[in-house]
């Protein structure tokens, strides 16, 4: 499964229902299920964890009208990643990478 690291404070404001944008500054054409992934630093309660799978269902150029949901200010260069169908799942240890990365993701 695709995965995605998000450092802190997004990841958890990932978990908690108040983000549904990610920014990056590079698009992807994948579309579907990423396994969200919280960067150990900085450290938080879920830092280092996998917590949750959400589908991708746009990535566009960042408008002004994604920052609230995106919790941050338009930027030069960024893209939105859309997420929408957040479920959260059973946090496990997980070691992150930069882009997105393939990780084995079963029934846990």
């Amino acid at each position: 499964m695709k995965a995605l690291s998000i450092r802190e404070p997004h990841a958890s404001k990932f978990l908690n229902e108040e983000k549904t944008i990610e920014t990056r500054t590079w698009k992807t054409d994948y579309r579907g299920d990423i396994l969200l992934c919280a960067s150990k630093k900085p450290e938080s309660v879920i830092s280092g964890h996998a917590f949750a799978i959400a589908e991708l269902v746009f990535c566009r150029p960042m408008l002004e009208t994604d920052e609230w949901l995106a919790c941050c200010e338009i930027y030069d260069g960024a893209y939105s990643w859309v997420f929408k169908n957040l479920r959260k799942i059973d946090p496990f240890p997980i070691k992150g990478q930069l882009g997105l990365f393939e990780v084995e993701y079963g029934d846990r």
